[in-house]
């Protein structure tokens, strides 16, 4: 799966003050059920090498909560222009849930390419005691894996980038485990994460400019993937995800950096949705 895995620097002495003065336990704010749809286009910022025009559509929802764990469904279709009339469709469809306390994991992965079906994955995790996965793979049918730990599930890592940022702290170094592409990868990834921001600019799109998200803090982040088991010494990340992500779980102004080329995600519409609130 893409990593929509999705946040930026700066911290005002008002909030840094709030921080401090409020108590030591205070919790934090429950991830957001929502539906966001996201534009893509090739990134101004950086140089392309291989592709010449790219657009596209991430379509992201996720319902449930910490007692009945989180269900997220993506699909994004990119269209890329290679030059000389070549142009290449992706179409990435994603399901997945995974319990609240991240010891569960179900996911149904699929990638076509120009129509045509290229990875197809569903499977389950289960989580030991070392922070390792016992993997069972329905597509491909394949005997179980053992992936040792301690690895992180895909909403679990979101929550440990918040709290990471709600603790002032800007590092998280994690293993990671979304069955993509194969169900049998193990990312390694590094997290960037900047400063609280507290101010909501008239700037920023339509879709941001109404409650609850301009009440809230959001974080500028920034997520390495690293294939395993390249050695030590200056790694190149497979790809790299930026975005800046509000504490309810909600993100924007994805930049996906894949080397040659980096796609934009511009937030155009967002949707909360009703949710039974977690009662533990």
């Amino acid at each position: 799966m893409t990593k929509l895995k999705l946040m930026a620097v700066a911290i005002a002495a008002g909030s840094l003050f709030s921080a401090l003065a409020a108590p030591a336990q205070a919790e934090r704010i429950p991830l957001a059920a929502h539906r966001a749809i996201y534009e893509l286009g090739l990134d101004p910022g950086k140089a392309s090498t291989r592709v010449d025009t790219a657009r596209g559509r991430i379509a992201f929802e996720m319902t449930g909560n910490a007692c009945e764990g989180y269900s997220v469904s993506l699909r994004q279709v990119t269209e890329l222009d290679t030059g000389e009339g070549k142009q290449t469709t992706s179409d990435l469809r994603s399901t997945t849930w995974e319990d609240g306390q991240a010891k569960s994991f179900r996911f149904k992965n699929q990638n076509f390419v120009n129509r045509e079906l290229h990875d197809d994955v569903d499977g389950t995790a289960d989580k030991a005691a070392d922070g390792g996965l016992s993997v069972k793979l329905a597509k491909p049918k394949t005997p179980p894996l053992k992936l040792g730990g301690p690895v992180l599930l895909p909403t679990e890592q979101l929550t440990k980038i918040l709290d990471t940022g709600e603790a002032g702290e800007h590092l998280l170094a994690a293993k990671v485990y979304d069955g993509s592409p194969d169900g049998k990868k193990v990312y390694e990834t590094l997290s960037v994460i900047g400063g609280a921001i507290a101010s909501q600019p008239n700037d920023l799109e339509e879709a941001v400019r109404a409650a609850p998200l301009t009440s809230i803090k959001r974080y500028p982040v920034t997520v390495s993937y690293f294939d395993p088991g390249e050695g030590t010494g200056e790694r190149t990340p497979a790809y790299t995800l930026t975005f800046e992500l509000y504490e309810n779980g909600v993100s924007r102004a994805l930049k996906l950096d894949y080397g040659n080329f980096a796609l934009k995600g511009d937030l155009k519409s967002i949707e909360f949705l009703k949710t039974t609130p977690c009662k533990k």
